[in-house]
C-alpha cells in the first residue's frame, strides 16, 4: 500500500520549509499575492496531515506508526527518524491548524512580508518536527529551530518592548533546552550501546541516582516552555509585545511542546524518577493555578491578562500528569488541545480589538460592545471556554483532571483533599478576572478609546505607544471601530466549533490518545508499586501516600513474570 511506503511524516515535515525557499524569488512587492501562496501552503500542509492519519493512523495501538528512520549524521549518530503515536497525533493536528489559521490572520501584515511569511513557514516545520522525532538529538534540533522565527517574529513585528521581550525569551528557552542536549548525551551514553533513539532509551535501565538527576534537567527544560513558576515570567512579555497572530502560536501551540516533553521523556523514559517528582509536580501545578489567577487579574493590559491566564490553565496539566490516573493523563491532554484551542482565539480576539482601539489597556477601551456586536459576541463565547463552561471543551479538560486527582489511589485522600481544594480556588478566581475583562472593554463607559500616536501617516513601529502591524495605524479620532470581518469570522467560528464539539462530544479528541496515555499510565504505576516495596518509607508516607493494596502488588507480580 502506498500508505507503508510514502514518507508521510518527512513530507509534513519538509513541505513548508521547502515551501518557504521560493518566497525571496516570489514576484510580489506588497505581499498581497505572498499571503495567498503561504496560506495555500499552510492549508495543503493541515489538509496532508489529516489523510496521512484518518489512512495510515491506528487509534487502538500504543505504539509508535508510520516510523520513518534514515541515516543522516553517522559520525555523531543523529538520525532523520520520525514517528507518531496517540500524544502527537493530536498536538500536530492542533499545530498545523492554529499556524495556518495564525497565517490567515496575519492578512494585513504589510511590513517585510517576505521575512514575515517566510518565518512563518519554518516555524510551521519545526513545530511538527518537535511532536514527532523519535530521535533525542533530532528532538533538540527541532527545539531549537523553533526559537529563531519566534525570536524575529516578535523582536520585528512586536511592541513597545519588543526587543526586550523577544531576548528574554529566547535566553530562558534556549538556556533551558541545553538540558535537553545534555540529557539526551547522557541517556544515549550510557550502557553498552550508544543511540539516541527513544525507543532504545526508554529500554535502558538507568541508576536511580542518574534518573532522578535526568528528570531534573528535562523538567527545568519543560518547565519553562510550559511557563511552570517561577520559570514562567517570559511568558507574559513576550505576550504583550507579540502580535496577534504570533501570539497565537505562542498560546496554542509552543506552550504545549513543554506538557508533550514531560510525558513523551519524563513520563514514558524516566517513570521510576516520576515516582519521586510526581507530588513535586502536583503542588506546582497548583501554584500555578493560582498564582496565574491572581495575576492575571491585576494587569490593565489585556494581552498580559491572557498570557498570566494560560499560566493558571497550564497548572491542569502539570496536575494531571502527577495524578497516577488513566483519567488524570488523559485530562492533562485534553486540557493542552482545549487550551490550544481557546487561548489562540482569544489572542486573535485581542488582535482585532487592537486593530480597532489602538489600545491593550483595557480601562481605556470604553464600552465597544454596541459598536462592535459580533466582535463581542465572538469574544464572550472564547472567555466562556476559558472559565470551563459546561459544554465547552474546557469545562471537559478540567473536570477531567479534577475527578482523576480525587480518585487517585496512590495519594493520600489528605493529599488529594487540599490538591483539589486548592485548584477549585483557582478555579473560582478564573471567571472573575475573565468577566472583569469582558465588562470594562465592552461594557465600560462611552469614552472613545485613548491612544498617543505621534505620526498618524507613519508605518513605523519604532512608535512607543502603539503595534503599527498592518495599514490601520490612525490617530484614535480617526480610528473606524468597524464590526468583525467575515474573515475573522471565520477565523474565530473554527476554533469556537472545535471547542464547542470537543465539549459536547469529547471522543473527537480523547480516542486519538486514551490507548497510549493508558499504556504511560501504567507504565508509571508499575514503576511507583515497585518502588515501594523496596523503599516503603518513600517520602512522607502519612500524608502523600496510602498503603499498597495487595491487589495492587499482585498485579505487578503478574506483570514481571
Amino acid at each position: 500500500m502506498i500508505g507503508d511506503q510514502f514518507p508521510w511524516l518527512t513530507a509534513i515535515i519538509l513541505l513548508p520549509l521547502v515551501a518557504s525557499l521560493a518566497i525571496p524569488f516570489f514576484p510580489d512587492k506588497n505581499g498581497k499575492r505572498l499571503r495567498w501562496y503561504v496560506l495555500g501552503v499552510g492549508m495543503v500542509d493541515f489538509i496532508l496531515m489529516c489523510y496521512a492519519f484518518w489512512q495510515n493512523y491506528d487509534a487502538n495501538s500504543a505504539s509508535v506508526q508510520l516510523v520513518e528512520k534514515y541515516t543522516w549524521i553517522p559520525q555523531i549518530g543523529l538520525n532523520w527518524a520520525v514517528s507518531v503515536d496517540g500524544l502527537s497525533v493530536p498536538l500536530v493536528l492542533l499545530a498545523g491548524l492554529v499556524t495556518t489559521l495564525a497565517i490567515f490572520a496575519a492578512w494585513q501584515v504589510d511590513r517585510k512580508p517576505r521575512l514575515f511569511y517566510f518565518l512563518m513557514l519554518v516555524l510551521y516545520s519545526a513545530q511538527i518536527g518537535v511532536f514527532v522525532a523519535q530521535d533525542m538529538l533530532l528532538l533538540f534540533i527541532m527545539w531549537e529551530l523553533e526559537l529563531v522565527p519566534v525570536y524575529l517574529l516578535v523582536s520585528i513585528w512586536g511592541g513597545q518592548k519588543r526587543r526586550y521581550a523577544a531576548t528574554k525569551f529566547l535566553l530562558y528557552t534556549a538556556a533551558a533546552s541545553i538540558f535537553i542536549l545534555v540529557a539526551g548525551l547522557a541517556m544515549a551514553l550510557y550502557g553498552d550501546n550508544m543511540t539516541f533513539d527513544m525507543v532504545e532509551l526508554g529500554m535502558k535501565n538507568y541508576p536511580l541516582a542518574l534518573e532522578l538527576l535526568l528528570y531534573a534537567g528535562l523538567l527545568i527544560a519543560f518547565g519553562v516552555k510550559l511557563a511552570v513558576f517561577p520559570m514562567h515570567t517570559w511568558l507574559p512579555d513576550a505576550h504583550g509585545e507579540a502580535s496577534a497572530p504570533v501570539s497565537m502560536i505562542l498560546a496554542g501551540v509552543l506552550l504545549k511542546m513543554g506538557g508533550y516533553g514531560l510525558i513523551r521523556l519524563n513520563l514514558e523514559l524516566l517513570s521510576d524518577a516520576h515516582v519521586y517528582f510526581a507530588p513535586v509536580l502536583a503542588c506546582l501545578g497548583v501554584v500555578n493555578i493560582i498564582y496565574g489567577a491572581l495575576n492575571s487579574f491585576a494587569q490593565p493590559n489585556m494581552k498580559r491578562r491572557l498570557a498570566y491566564s494560560s499560566v493558571s490553565h497550564m497548572g491542569f496539566v502539570l496536575l494531571g500528569i502527577a495524578s497516577f490516573t488513566d483519567l488524570g493523563i488523559s485530562g492533562a491532554m485534553l486540557q493542552m488541545i482545549s487550551h490550544g484551542l481557546i487561548a489562540a482565539v482569544l489572542f486573535f480576539l485581542a488582535g482585532v480589538t487592537y486593530d480597532r482601539t489602538h489600545t491593550l489597556i483595557m480601562s481605556d477601551m470604553g464600552g465597544i460592545g454596541r459598536a462592535m456586536p459580533k466582535v463581542f459576541a465572538l469574544f464572550t463565547a472564547a472567555a466562556m471556554a476559558s472559565l470551563a463552561l459546561p459544554g465547552m471543551s474546557g469545562f471537559v479538560g478540567e473536570l477531567a483532571v479534577f475527578v482523576g486527582v480525587t480518585t487517585s489511589d496512590i495519594y493520600s485522600s489528605t493529599f488529594c483533599t487540599v490538591m483539589v481544594f486548592l485548584a477549585a480556588v483557582g478555579l473560582i478566581l478564573t471567571p472573575i478576572y475573565l468577566l472583569s475583562m469582558l465588562r470594562q472593554v465592552f461594557y465600560g463607559s462611552d469614552v472613545a478609546p485613548t491612544c498617543v500616536i505621534s505620526d498618524a501617516g507613519s508605518q513605523n513601529q519604532d512608535n512607543q505607544e502603539a503595534v503599527c502591524f498592518g495599514t490601520n495605524c490612525v490617530l484614535p479620532t480617526e480610528a473606524k471601530f468597524n464590526d468583525a470581518k467575515p474573515r475573522e469570522v471565520f477565523i474565530a467560528a473554527c476554533f469556537l466549533l472545535l471547542t464547542i464539539g470537543i465539549g459536547v462530544y469529547p471522543k473527537l479528541a480523547t480516542e486519538m490518545y486514551d490507548v497510549k496515555t493508558v499504556a504511560v499510565n501504567t507504565q508509571v504505576r508499575q514503576s511507583y508499586i515497585q518502588i515501594s516495596q523496596t523503599n516503603p518509607q518513600i517520602f512522607a508516607k502519612d500524608f502523600l501516600f496510602p498503603k499498597i493494596a495487595e491487589s495492587n502488588i499482585a498485579s505487578v507480580s503478574r506483570i514481571d513474570k
